[in-house]
């Protein structure tokens, strides 16, 4: 089995365009201000919503880094230049990058 492609948080932008790939309920407690949310069990339905990557590679992110390793390599596999966010958004949250939320207070959970 092939290595999964990794991309360190740090190497992100607050505001980069990623795909966030956790349930409804995740996404509106807290995720990324320029994240897409479709949820990972939704992905072979919504290929069309990704966002254009001519630009390089899109990370993907989930929770932790499970969901997100199972999406990228489906999709990689499609043909998409995509990577995994290194632990997720409990590691972005760690790390002080910006969260926005349905909510009043934004948090990973």
């Amino acid at each position: 089995m092939s290595q999964i492609p990794q991309v360190q948080n740090a190497d992100i932008a607050d505001h980069a365009v990623i795909l966030d790939v956790r349930e409804q309920d995740e996404w509106d407690a807290g995720h990324a201000p320029g994240a897409v949310h479709i949820p990972l069990g939704e992905l072979p339905s919504r290929l069309h919503e990704l966002p254009d990557t001519d630009a390089g590679t899109l990370a993907v992110t989930c929770r932790g880094g499970g969901r997100s390793s199972r999406a990228v390599a489906w999709l990689s596999q499609q043909g998409f230049d995509v990577a995994n966010l290194d632990g997720g958004m409990k590691a972005w949250e760690a790390s002080g990058k910006s969260l926005v939320a349905d909510g009043p207070s934004p948090r990973i959970v």
